[in-house]
This record gives C-alpha cells, sequence and structure tokens, in this order.
C-alpha cells in the first residue's frame, strides 16, 4: 500500500472573501509553525517531500524541514492552487455574478476569471503529479492547496475530468489538515 499525505497551507494574509487561488499569498508564520508541529509527529520517516513553490506552501514546507531533518522539499509547480486569472485578488462577492455563471457554463474549459485555468487543465497538471506518485511507489507528503487536495480526491476515485460545476467535491478542507490517500 502506498500513502500519500496531503497537508493545506495554514490561513493566508489577505481579507477573508479574496480569490487568491494562483497569487503569492504568504500565510500567517504563527500558525504555519503550529500546523508544522502537528504534522511533523503525524508523517513517517523515509517520504518523498513535495510543496508547492507558492509562498503560503513553501512556508509550512520550511517551517516542516526545520523540525524533520529527514524532509527536504522538492517544489513543484504542477501542485499549485488554480489559477482563477483576473479573478486573483479580488473579492469573490465583487466578481460580477455572470462572470462567474459563464465560467460555470463551460466548467470543464472555460478559463475561470476570464484568463486563469480551466478546470480540466488544472486537473490535468495535478494529475501528471498525481500520476507520477503512483508511478514511483513510493510514500509522499504534498504540502498544498485545498483545490489541490480535492483534484487528488477525485484522481484517487478514477475521475480524471469534471464536465459539470456539480462534480467538483464540495468536501471542505480545514487550513492546516491533513488528508491521507492510500493506493494499492
Amino acid at each position: 500500500m502506498t500513502k500519500l499525505w496531503l497537508l493545506r497551507h495554514g490561513p493566508v494574509e489577505c481579507a477573508e472573501g479574496t480569490c487568491y487561488g494562483a497569487s503569492d499569498i504568504k500565510a500567517s508564520e504563527r500558525h504555519s509553525r503550529e500546523i508544522a508541529a502537528r504534522a511533523a509527529s503525524q508523517l513517517p520517516a523515509g517520504l518523498d517531500f513535495y510543496a508547492s513553490p507558492l509562498a503560503r506552501c513553501a512556508q509550512l514546507a520550511f517551517a516542516l524541514e526545520a523540525l524533520r531533518l529527514d524532509l527536504q522539499a522538492q517544489f513543484d509547480t504542477r501542485i499549485a492552487e488554480m489559477n482563477f486569472g483576473d479573478w486573483e485578488g479580488r473579492a469573490w462577492n465583487d466578481i460580477p455574478r455572470a462572470e462567474f455563471d459563464d465560467w460555470l457554463r463551460d466548467f470543464a474549459h472555460a478559463p475561470a476569471g476570464g484568463s486563469g485555468e480551466s478546470t480540466n487543465g488544472f486537473m490535468d497538471r495535478v494529475g501528471d503529479a498525481y500520476d507520477d506518485w503512483r508511478a514511483s511507489g513510493q510514500d509522499a507528503a504534498w504540502v498544498t492547496h485545498a483545490g489541490v487536495i480535492r483534484a487528488v480526491l477525485l484522481l484517487h476515485e478514477g475521475v480524471r475530468k469534471v464536465e459539470r460545476a456539480d462534480r467538483w467535491p464540495t468536501r471542505t478542507i480545514a487550513m492546516g489538515e491533513l488528508v491521507l490517500i492510500e493506493a494499492t
């Protein structure tokens, strides 16, 4: 049984309700240290260790490295959060409903925020990293984002493409949550 631990970054330093997918927003240093301390005691030795290069994940990866000398993060852009294009940095409530509805109508292929990533483009990117993990046969940990974790949950169920928005997982992924995926 091969295991993949998915660790979400801590609370970010921006206004609540901001769209910050691919934006390089820092996380709370204090929360990153607290999450790292908790995760350091839960992660086994001998893991391949990867992190999104976005600051909020890099902070957590560095905090884990400081506590666990056996962990040395490799930064992988494939496990960065989805790019929401022109919506990045805006309050979700300020995005015109018509723009959001246009994206939802073609959820699989339309670029989020008009200039960002499509859902299936995102699934392909994360799927490449997931496939590499599966092929490695090694246990691994990823410091990543809620969107990536949801994508991995779908990939683990055999879902490679998401054609409609109502097929996207609605499961809440808490800040600092550690999710375990096991594959045979």
